[in-house]
């Protein structure tokens, strides 16, 4: 059975940090890229980032370059994003999604053909 399964959510004050964890499950991470999309109810999905198949690479979209973090562990069949310097405007439902893509380049954007039923991060006060 597929499944992308979020975890690590919370409150957060602003500048602290999170980490969130997809625990991929009927997914071959040799073959499929795997990513974090955000959404705020009423608005747009906006892409976070990814990790591709082949090699690991990371790629992140523009707000949060420099701040995100993907990684993932292929034993535990898991995929991280560390968040720092959290800002107020990363308050999201953050999802966990899944493309199949076998090569070394994946795209962060606000699409994946599988998803998670996300996970709420609140930055604030």
């Amino acid at each position: 059975q597929q499944q992308l399964l979020e975890s690590g959510g919370g409150l957060v004050q602003p500048g602290g940090s999170l980490r969130l964890s997809c625990v991929v499950s009927g997914f071959d991470l040799d073959s499929y890229a795997i990513g974090w999309f955000r959404q705020v109810p009423g608005k747009e999905r906006q892409g976070v980032s990814c990790i591709s198949a082949a090699g690991g690479n990371a790629y992140y979209a523009n707000a949060v370059r420099g701040r995100f973090t993907i990684s993932r562990d292929k034993a535990k069949s898991t995929v991280y994003l560390e968040m720092s310097d959290l800002k107020p405007e990363d308050t999201a439902i953050y999802y966990c999604g899944a493309d199949s893509i076998p090569g070394t380049v994946c795209y962060p954007g606000p699409l994946f053909q599988h998803a998670g039923q996300g996970i709420q991060v609140t930055v604030g006060a």
